[in-house]
């Protein structure tokens, strides 16, 4: 099975920055990697109020600085990695987190789903934007996004 390839076209403070290219571990993860490549493409549709399961038009929201975790499939293997964000008691929903460096002090309780496999760059530019507290400096947003293999 060849593992499908996402990608985020991002934007900072109303700016193109870039793309971002992700490897879905769908060979380790595959109902979590087949929900995401869904939001990635749109393909999921409306939820009950209207709104699009759809990544595009979404905002990155929160943004630490040399941010990592690691999980019960996979081990550290440096910046790059997603990882799903609990939202709660019952699991983990539709939000995540992309790895910029390494932090000792997480507890190993998500699951790493993905890689980014190109577009370095954009990410560091968007962990520079970030702060300690988690609020980004000017406005992430993903403005293009879909599957590419």
């Amino acid at each position: 099975m060849v593992n499908p390839r996402v990608f985020f076209g991002l934007s900072i403070d109303g700016h193109p920055a870039g793309k971002i290219v992700m490897e879905l571990f769908a060979d380790s993860t595959p109902i979590i990697a087949e929900n995401f490549r869904a939001l990635y493409t749109g393909e999921k549709g409306i939820n009950t109020v209207g709104k699009p399961l759809y990544y595009k038009g979404s905002t990155f929201h929160r943004m630490i600085p040399g941010f990592i975790d690691k999980n019960f499939v996979k081990k550290i293997i440096g910046p790059g990695i997603l990882s799903t964000a609990k939202t709660g008691k019952r699991g983990n929903g539709s939000q995540f987190f992309i790895c910029t460096g390494k932090t000792k002090w997480l507890d190993c309780k998500q699951v790493i789903f993905s890689q980014v496999v190109e577009g370095f760059d954009v990410l560091k530019a968007v962990d520079k934007i970030g702060s300690s507290s988690s609020l980004t400096s000017k406005p992430v947003m993903v403005i293009d996004c879909g599957q590419l293999c």
